[in-house]
């Protein structure tokens, strides 16, 4: 939603030349990408962590039978503020996007290709984020250990514990991956218009 937002709003004004109307009406390019970015970032911000809360909610009794463990991809990002952090990096990206095609589809398309790499790439990488724990000795490791590397001997894992060393990591790239986005697409738009 929040890549087809960002690509759509900004695309499609330009695409049909409604984006050139607003800046003869005493807007200026920038406060017009601003507002473009700041409505849907604000709704889109309070839309998923409202829906971060209610997923953490319904995942109160903890059992991993039935709501999976921690480190699973979906349930990771759906628990903690990396959610809204891909949300606001999508909106961006798709900007920048619409920006650089000022075509619709094309953009929407690119966007969501754009953003599916991005989690590829963390979801990949998340492992990396934090160090690791080394158990030495066999045995079997606790099954809320996402378990990065096994032999006989030893196994590196995340403990549970490291839920929010990780969350706060991935967030933080996010939230960067946002902020080049911001930054490019108005300056983008600045040497577009000037």
């Amino acid at each position: 939603m929040a890549a087809w937002a960002g690509a759509a709003l900004v695309a499609r004004e330009l695409e049909t030349g409604t984006a050139r109307f607003a800046w003869t009406q005493g807007v200026s390019p920038t406060r017009w990408l601003a507002a473009k970015l700041a409505v849907p970032a604000a709704l889109l911000t309070a839309g998923t962590g409202t829906l971060v809360l209610l997923h953490v909610w319904a995942r109160g009794d903890g059992d991993p039978n039935l709501v999976g463990d921690w480190y699973h991809p979906d349930v990771f990002i759906a628990t903690g503020p990396a959610c809204v952090a891909y949300t606001l990096a999508a909106l961006t990206l798709g900007a920048l996007i619409g920006l650089l095609v000022r075509r619709t589809l094309p953009a929407a398309g690119l966007t969501f290709a754009a953003c599916l790499v991005l989690h590829n790439v963390m979801t990949r990488f998340r492992e990396d984020l934090w160090p690791t724990v080394t158990r030495t000795g066999g045995g079997e490791l606790p099954r809320s250990a996402f378990t990065v590397e096994w032999s006989e001997r030893s196994a590196a894992l995340h403990p549970r514990s490291h839920y929010w060393p990780l969350q706060f990591m991935e967030t933080g790239l996010l939230l960067t991956v946002t902020a080049v986005a911001t930054a490019a697409a108005f300056r983008l738009l600045r040497r577009r218009t000037a």
